[in-house]
């Protein structure tokens, strides 16, 4: 469910009830950091009964998510705070920097666990405390299980991205802890090389998660352009307008929950500047409709100066070509 979609049938939308949905998230939040001390501790005491790689794996894991959202807590603060005289596009960019540093962080643990899991492939060992370890994983499991319960309810009735966006890194948790419950059953048949594999896929997939990361962040950092889609999607909007002849130079970036849009309209040469103003603002609505967190700039040409612009292109790719 995205933030456009309806509530589903039978659950009310508390989107536009400010005061009750920030109740919500407060709740949603504060259930999140809570639920994410108790895993730590739980799950650093199992690992120091049992050693198994697999629970320091999921340990590993939880201190990732909580470093994460505490990270997130000053940048998104930072990020939100409004456009000023020393930083007149806003501060969005910080949630990009943020994300590089979540993104070495993450590294570094996920070679961390790869070190562990190697040497104990090298060097089995039977675990210890068999009962502490299934007993927290299972209690882990309920405890993960209730918060993205209460996660659920919080997005149908407020459908926030951020509360959606920290409940899959929840759901996935729910796998992983899964994965090693059974890597510790399995290691108490005798299956000790089960309990470093299953943390090596572990490790295997926190580093993914980091690329995608750092990948992301450096796109925004570098003001890499908007995906073709929503490019395509600006430009038919623009288009669609009846006095519009021609859109041109679209220029797009993202900071933070912000798209910035740049685009020239192609209007009639002798339309009186009152209306073309009007067409702008029709446009420019149009877009920031479609997509809200838009901060759309417009540029009105005279369609003849637009045609002269484009052949002097033409015949410069032309020439180009040809020498």
């Amino acid at each position: 469910m995205t933030a456009s979609d309806p509530a589903p049938s039978g659950t009310p939308d508390l989107s536009g009830d400010a005061d009750e949905a920030a109740k919500l998230l407060r709740l949603a939040t504060n259930l999140s950091v809570s639920v994410a001390v108790m895993l730590i501790l739980a799950k650093g005491y199992a690992w120091w009964q049992t050693d198994s790689v697999a629970i320091l794996a999921s340990l590993v894991d939880s201190l990732m998510d909580a470093g994460a959202s505490i990270l997130n807590l000053f940048a998104v603060r930072y990020a939100l705070a409004p456009a000023d005289a020393s930083h007149r596009w806003g501060h969005g960019k910080a949630e990009a920097i943020a994300g590089l540093g979540q993104g070495v962080f993450i590294i570094a643990s996920g070679l961390f666990l790869v070190s562990e899991a190697v040497q104990r492939l090298l060097s089995p060992a039977p675990l210890a405390a068999f009962p502490v370890g299934v007993g927290v994983m299972v209690v882990t499991i309920v405890l993960t299980a209730g918060l993205v319960a209460v996660q659920s309810y919080v997005i149908r009735r407020t459908r926030s991205p951020a509360i959606r966006a920290d409940s899959l890194h929840y759901r996935t948790d729910l796998l992983t802890n899964s994965a090693v419950l059974l890597a510790l059953v399995l290691a108490q048949f005798g299956w000790l090389g089960i309990d470093p594999l299953f943390a090596l896929a572990v490790a295997v997939y926190t580093l993914k998660a980091a690329w995608d990361i750092i990948r992301d962040a450096t796109s925004e950092l570098l003001d890499q352009e908007l995906p073709q889609p929503k490019r395509d999607q600006i430009i038919d909007i623009a288009s669609a307008h009846p006095r519009v002849l021609g859109v041109h130079d679209l220029r797009t970036r993202s900071a933070g929950r912000v798209d910035f849009v740049e685009l020239h309209l192609e209007l009639d040469d002798h339309m009186p500047l009152t209306v073309a103003h009007e067409v702008s603002d029709d446009v420019e609505a149009a877009i920031m409709a479609a997509i809200p967190q838009a901060d759309v700039m417009i540029h009105l040409d005279p369609v003849s100066l637009a045609e002269e612009q484009l052949d002097d292109r033409i015949e410069a790719v032309e020439q180009s070509d040809g020498s």
